[in-house]
């Protein structure tokens, strides 16, 4: 990607993984599939909210800001059940395209600034996060491939996913 710092890429490359892992995974899933619980984990559903509000919310951290009210109450209703596979997606995208300007936005010569992470200010650098927030992408992205698979599994032999 031009124009982009190769310490930052992996982070962008990490994004574009989330959401073809997460199309295709989800592909053909109900609305009812997407928010069931799988042996107790997580819905489908809240994976998919978790990792544009997580990355939502560490982007902010990075630009030196602390999280919003609003993000916090996010949050607390990512397991609130019934936005279909379309509004779960179309809300990723928007949240992993501005974290996308933000990322391309930082200069190479500030990843050691440090920054600060939630209510306890702990203590972390620029490149840190960029580290966290595309390990923490692909941790949630494979729970939702997880949780996809279960569901699908769950649903009998024409629920089964493909090879």
């Amino acid at each position: 990607m031009p124009g982009v710092d190769p310490l930052v890429l992996p982070l962008l490359y990490s994004f574009q993984q989330a959401r073809e892992d997460v199309a295709k995974f989800t592909e053909d899933l109900t609305t009812e599939q997407l928010w069931e619980r799988p042996y107790g984990l997580n819905p489908v559903g809240r994976e998919i909210r978790h990792i544009g509000g997580s990355i939502n919310r560490l982007c902010t951290y990075l630009e030196g800001r602390q999280t919003t009210g609003q993000q916090i109450d996010e949050l607390k209703s990512e397991f609130d059940p019934g936005a279909s596979r379309e509004e779960l997606l179309r809300e990723m995208e928007e949240r992993l395209s501005r974290a996308e300007a933000v990322v391309r936005s930082i200069d190479p010569k500030t990843l050691k600034d440090p920054r600060a992470v939630g209510r306890k200010q702990l203590p972390v650098t620029v490149i840190g996060l960029i580290v966290h927030i595309a390990e923490h992408t692909q941790r949630h992205t494979g729970q939702a491939i997880s949780a996809a698979k279960l569901v699908r599994a769950m649903a009998g032999p024409r629920g089964a996913p493909a090879a």
